[in-house]
């Protein structure tokens, strides 16, 4: 489904894509993407001079937002932090470690205390999205159907727990490219709708090369 969806007409946002995505759905992804922006903000403001070059972007910027410019920015059709969704391994680990297998550790890229509450938050998403609407879930969060399925077998207090447990799966997607995140800050302080829907969709074409790469790789052992 996602290698179908690479490059919507969106001059309008979320709004404008296909209709079997949900509103409910992409309101709920626009108000978890407005707090994974405050989470990297605040993250910047806690690393100050050693902030990495996305953290020293998105601080500067969103700080600079309105409310209705920090709407625009967290309206776009994916969610904006990764929590290893085409890692199936992480999954199934985290949930029954086998015999001999250890949880491999993750250095955290997000050390203030607000990461844990946005984790459970990200993981619930998951987790409905993987239970109720699939095809959304793989379309907004590049959600495996390997990943699908181990995450919708949690219960919600399971789910709740790893995202308590596991802040530190929390990652930026594309924190290398800092020129995609600048472009959609700055194209949502400046209101200009054609920019902003150029900066929304930016992030679609990286979200298939990724599901493609996915798909190419051998399958990790049951």
């Amino acid at each position: 489904m996602l290698l179908q969806c690479e490059a919507p007409d969106a001059e309008s946002g979320p709004s404008a894509w296909p209709d079997w995505l949900p509103p409910d759905t992409l309101r709920s992804l626009a108000e978890l993407n407005e707090s994974c922006l405050a989470l990297l903000a605040e993250q910047a403001v806690a690393r100050g001079a050693s902030a990495c070059p996305l953290l020293q972007a998105v601080g500067e910027l969103w700080g600079a937002l309105d409310a209705a410019g920090r709407a625009r920015a967290a309206s776009v059709p994916y969610l904006l932090l990764d929590a290893g969704f085409a890692e199936p391994l992480r999954w199934r680990l985290a949930g029954a470690p086998q015999v001999g297998e250890r949880q491999p550790l993750y250095p955290a890229f997000f050390t203030v205390a607000a990461a844990r509450e946005v984790a459970r938050w990200i993981f619930t998403f998951a987790w409905q999205l993987a239970r109720a609407e699939g095809p959304s879930a793989r379309l907004l969060l590049g959600l495996q159907p390997p990943s699908a399925l181990l995450i919708r077998q949690y219960s919600a207090r399971q789910i709740q727990g790893l995202g308590e447990n596991h802040p530190e799966w929390l990652r930026p997607r594309w924190a290398a490219r800092v020129q995609i995140w600048r472009e959609l800050l700055l194209a949502a302080a400046g209101g200009d709708t054609p920019a902003l829907a150029r900066a929304r969709r930016r992030g679609i074409p990286l979200l298939a090369a990724e599901a493609r790469l996915t798909l190419s790789l051998p399958a990790p052992p049951s």
